[in-house]
């Protein structure tokens, strides 16, 4: 029995604001309209202390004991996660690079019975978050490692100016550092057919017009994003503490299992699935990465 089920969800859930189980009612739907339109505008909407104040220690004393697990490996990489000795043009934003000092807990070594097992495997989980998207329904993915993960960003180290590989993104806070370890986003800075490659390099180089935006978030807190188009980051984080996410990936496809070199990159191993699907993974869009 999972930690959610053995606590109920109305326990950990503050379903007096979240009604997960009654998606009809006005205060649901409230919910939905709020962060249809904050992701419309903004790409990014948050939903304040998902979990209940009076269990937000159980969250984070669970992280925090899965977190010696993650696979930390420093290397040198640029927003697109390609290869960063590749030709490019000299103005490329690709040519810039980052030390990305992130690491990461696979979803293998997550074990069921853990609060965040039950809320990323949750029904009605996935359902609000699926409406929030306005999307008819989501997909754990089947990747054994990338499904749901923990990201460790400790002391002294970041986790740089990156897109991501899902165009719908779901997190939780669950430790914040002790100084830094702020999210930075620009929003919809690039699209599905038009990767604006200018506007990304004066970000990187910290000019022009487009300035990022710094997003306040609290232990506890839903955050759901667009990171696939959205530029952003985690920035350093300093003093004693270590920052700790939950990352709840879903796809709006089943069977959705990540690249050979991607998944090595992020977790140091592959898995049978992976070299099973390796070289016919679709793609929704053309982009770099």
């Amino acid at each position: 029995m999972s930690t959610l089920q053995a606590i109920t969800l109305d326990q950990v859930v503050d379903t007096d604001h979240y009604p997960l189980t009654d998606p009809e009612s006005a205060e649901a739907r409230a919910v939905v309209a709020r962060a249809r339109r904050e992701l419309a505008e903004a790409g990014c909407t948050v939903l304040p202390d998902f979990i209940r104040p009076s269990h937000q220690e159980v969250l984070r004393q669970e992280c925090a004991a899965l977190a010696p697990q993650a696979y930390f490996d420093v290397e040198t990489v640029n927003v697109y996660n390609t290869d960063v000795d590749a030709e490019l043009p000299e103005h490329h934003p690709g040519r810039r690079t980052f030390e990305r000092g992130n690491a990461f807990v696979a979803r293998d070594r997550i074990p069921g019975d853990s609060l965040i097992s039950g809320l990323y495997a949750h029904e009605a989980f996935q359902h609000l978050v699926a409406d929030c998207f306005g999307l008819p329904r989501l997909y754990e993915l089947a990747d054994p490692l990338s499904g749901l993960v923990l990201n460790v960003v400790r002391p002294g180290m970041e986790h740089p100016w990156h897109f991501d590989t899902n165009e719908y993104t779901v997190s939780m806070l669950t430790q914040d550092a002790q100084e830094g370890g702020a999210f930075e986003y620009c929003p919809n800075i690039r699209s599905a057919t038009d990767e604006r490659f200018d506007d990304v390099r004066d970000v990187l180089d910290g000019r022009g017009a487009r300035k990022p935006e710094r997003l306040p978030l609290r232990p506890g807190d839903l955050q759901l994003f667009k990171g696939r188009y959205s530029l952003h980051r985690v920035s350093p984080v300093r003093g004693d503490r270590a920052r700790h996410s939950a990352i709840f990936a879903y796809s709006e496809r089943p069977g959705v299992i990540g690249s050979v070199a991607r998944t090595r990159q992020l977790f140091g191993r592959v898995r049978p699935e992976h070299l099973a699907v390796e070289g016919r993974a679709a793609r929704a869009d053309h982009l770099l990465d």
